[in-house]
This record gives C-alpha cells, sequence and structure tokens, in this order.
C-alpha cells in the first residue's frame, strides 16, 4: 500500500514510519511526505532515507482550498492511497477529506474525545487526569474528532510535567501510528457510523486497545 505522510514540525512519528518500512514490519511504501513548513527537521529524515518529499507552503496559494487542491493533485500523482497525518499543524477541510474517504488518519496524543487541539499533554497534566495516552483516528473536518481506531493508555505521574508525560506518551505513539497504518495495508478497517472494526484484532486489551500486533 501506498501512503502519503503529511507533516509540520520534527517527524518522529514519520522516523517511526520509515523504520517500520525499512525493518519490513510495515508492509507500505511512503509515497510521497507533504511539509508545510521548509525548516521542518522531517524533510532532513527524508532526505537521509531517500523517500520523496515535497514543501507546500500555505502562504504561497491564494486560499486554503487552493493549497489543499494542490496537495490532492500531488497526493494523487504518487499513488497514495492512505494518507497519514503526522504532527500536520492544520485543520484539513471537508473538500480534502473526501477525496481520500475514510483513508485520512491522524495520531493525537490524549484519549480522546479527552484534550483535543494543541499542547494535550499540557491540558492532561494541569486538569490532574490519572490518565492520559495517544489516539490514531480518521480524520473529519473537526478538530481531532473523527472516529478512534486504537489507543493506548499512558498513567498521569504526580510529578509529570507536560514535557515528561509528552515524552513517555510519543514513545506509543511511535507503536501505534504504524500498527494502524499496517491494518489498512492488510484491508482489515470497516467502518460502520462512529465505530471502527479491525477484522480478527483482539479487543478488550490494555494498555493498547485493540492490542498491537508485533509493533
Amino acid at each position: 500500500m501506498r501512503i502519503g505522510v503529511l507533516v509540520s514540525g520534527r517527524g518522529s512519528n514519520l522516523q517511526a514510519l520509515i523504520d517500520n518500512v525499512e525493518a519490513g514490519k510495515l508492509k507500505a511504501r511512503i509515497a510521497l511526505v507533504i511539509s508545510d513548513n521548509p525548516e521542518a527537521q522531517a524533510i532532513k529524515r527524508c532526505q537521509k532515507h531517500g523517500v520523496p518529499c515535497k514543501v507546500l507552503r500555505r502562504e504561497d496559494f491564494p486560499s486554503k482550498k487552493a493549497f489543499e487542491e494542490e496537495m490532492v493533485r500531488a497526493l494523487k500523482e504518487a499513488g497514495v492511497e492512505l494518507v497519514v497525518l503526522a504532527g500536520f499543524m492544520r485543520i484539513l477541510s471537508k473538500h480534502f477529506i473526501e477525496h481520500f474517504p475514510e483513508r485520512v488518519i491522524n495520531v493525537h496524543p490524549s484519549l480522546l474525545p479527552s484534550f483535543k487541539g494543541l499542547e494535550a499533554q499540557r491540558q492532561a497534566v494541569e486538569y490532574g487526569a490519572r490518565f492520559s495516552g495517544c489516539t490514531v483516528h480518521l480524520v473529519d473536518e473537526t478538530v481531532d474528532g473523527g472516529p478512534v481506531i486504537v489507543q493506548a493508555v499512558v498513567p498521569v505521574l504526580p510529578e509529570d510535567t507536560a514535557e515528561s508525560l509528552a515524552e513517555r506518551i510519543l514513545k506509543w505513539e511511535h507503536r501505534i501510528l504504524p500498527q494502524a497504518v499496517q491494518w489498512f495495508a492488510e484491508g482489515r478497517v470497516s467502518v460502520e457510523g462512529r465505530k471502527v472494526l479491525v477484522e480478527g484484532a483482539r479487543y478488550g486489551t490494555l494498555p493498547v486497545n485493540p492490542e498491537l500486533e508485533g509493533f
């Protein structure tokens, strides 16, 4: 399966995808990475690993629609079948998502629907939550509101800062995102309303539900 990855920053989740592809665990090809930030560290990761990368800056387009249409064109030209948001800091419109129905996913550092938006780890610490974690979900036109595919639970410790919690959550992001992509690659994901089911997956497990399969 050919995947496209949208990034804005350091690209650690992109690196997790690259590592799993190179190790032969993730049966997918990263056909294109698009960065909206020409200074993103993710670009250097692409260069190091020979992954096709394109920089598209929003400010170079007259409208959000024109910007998204160019992203769609580039992704389609690369034969992308699944779009993965890995630290992409823009909200996609319904117009973009409709080009890849039920095939745009995002990883978010909280147990959605709790702590949506920016600085989710800080939100969890300041709220006094006992558990947080990360979620891979389908993307819709809302902020972190699409149907959940897989979640990992991470305890919040009394001494946690936003940074220390983020570091522990990130380790699980690097596992559940490649796993979710692999499930799509195997054709095991189905969607009924807000329920996403992975055929043959083991549900009801902790700390990850459904259970990881080798990631």
